[in-house]
């Protein structure tokens, strides 16, 4: 959301948003990176303890949701094909290379 220039002198010249990266880095640089992942942690404990493990469940269908309708409406409904090819071409690729390395350590042992 872009600020206007009322709101950045409100706030002595700085966004919200760039108020918030400041003292994310802050925190980062006091604390560590793995403050992050500890807070993290805790609450997710905290939201699954008081909302249990179908609240994930319905949270991931409604993002799982959106977010494909996201893709879909940005990419458009030919997406999921061709990426879906892509995908197939890549296992194949795979499964070819490993067939060709058990060959070569059956042929040097």
């Amino acid at each position: 959301m872009p600020e206007n220039k009322e709101q950045k002198a409100r706030t002595g010249g700085m966004s919200v948003r760039e108020a918030g990266q400041k003292g994310g880095e802050t925190v980062k640089n006091k604390y560590g990176a793995q403050f992050y992942e500890q807070i993290g942690r805790k609450g997710g404990l905290a939201t699954k303890l008081a909302h249990g493990h179908e609240f994930y469940e319905q949270i991931g269908k409604k993002g799982g949701k959106k977010g494909g309708e996201a893709t879909r409406d940005r990419y458009g409904p030919n997406f999921y094909e061709r990426i879906g090819q892509k995908g197939g071409q890549k296992v194949k690729q795979l499964i070819e290379e490993g067939k060709r390395a058990a060959k070569a350590q059956k042929r040097a042992s």
